[in-house]
């Protein structure tokens, strides 16, 4: 697969665990926990592949009404993936990053969230982004607010608020767009992730649980990728696309 070919941001919605578990029988926690499995080699894979960012979702703002038993054991695998993970993570030259609304986790998992990003923040390998009580309306609301606080203060004018300066107040101000979204689990939708990020961003389901996906899945992913025409609003012809 040639260099170019590559995306420079990738995205994924992990989608299928609850219903890989169900299928089995068991809790749909055990299809939680088999997850884990498939994010760190989808990380592994993506550093190998040459992708500057990975974006994962992990946990969206509406995620929040599921069980409370579920949320509870949800958090509580989150927290000790992430105590398991750092140093490795750490000594691959990954930099971490979270998004998403941290007022709603507790003040544990806060800490242990700052601490990780503050490991890994001068590490020049791969971008690793995770939303963790995230939505994309709740982040544009925010850069709203954020900017709207600006106006009042007197930092900025109103009529200098374009779209390159919106982005700045976003969660991921500073990355470039996504480039490809991948989701499992065979539904056809992005769920309310990343709405501004992914105005360009080709979109790649696939009928695959989260559980079972794979470096083979990832790489099927990047071939539809690679076999797209980028045209960004503009024309085969005026790319020099025959």
């Amino acid at each position: 697969m040639s260099s170019d070919s590559i995306p420079r941001h990738v995205a994924v919605i992990m989608d299928g665990n609850g219903r890989w578990a169900e299928g089995r029988s068991k809790p749909r926690y055990a299809g939680h926990r088999a997850g884990i499995g498939p994010v760190r080699e989808t990380v592994e894979h993506a550093a190998k592949r040459g992708i500057a960012r990975l974006t994962l979702f992990a946990f969206s703002s509406e995620n929040w009404g599921r069980p409370q038993d579920e949320v509870s054991r949800l958090m509580g695998l989150f927290h000790e993936a992430l105590q398991r993970e750092i140093d490795e993570l750490h000594a691959n030259h990954v930099r971490l990053r979270f998004i998403g609304d941290r007022s709603m986790l507790r003040s544990g998992l806060r800490q242990r969230i700052a601490d990780a990003e503050a490991l890994t923040a001068a590490n020049d390998g791969l971008g690793l982004n995770i939303a963790v009580a995230y939505g994309g309306r709740w982040d544009i609301a925010n850069a709203a607010r954020r900017l709207a606080e600006r106006v009042e203060r007197g930092e900025l004018k109103a009529s200098a608020i374009d779209e390159a300066e919106f982005a700045t107040a976003l969660s991921l101000t500073g990355e470039p767009d996504v480039d490809l979204l991948i989701r499992t689990g065979g539904e056809h939708r992005i769920s309310n992730f990343l709405l501004w990020n992914l105005a360009y961003a080709e979109l790649y389901f696939t009928d695959c649980l989260w559980p079972d996906f794979s470096s083979r899945e990832f790489d099927a992913a990047l071939a539809f990728f690679g076999s797209r025409e980028r045209r960004y609003g503009h024309t085969g012809k005026q790319l020099g696309v025959a």
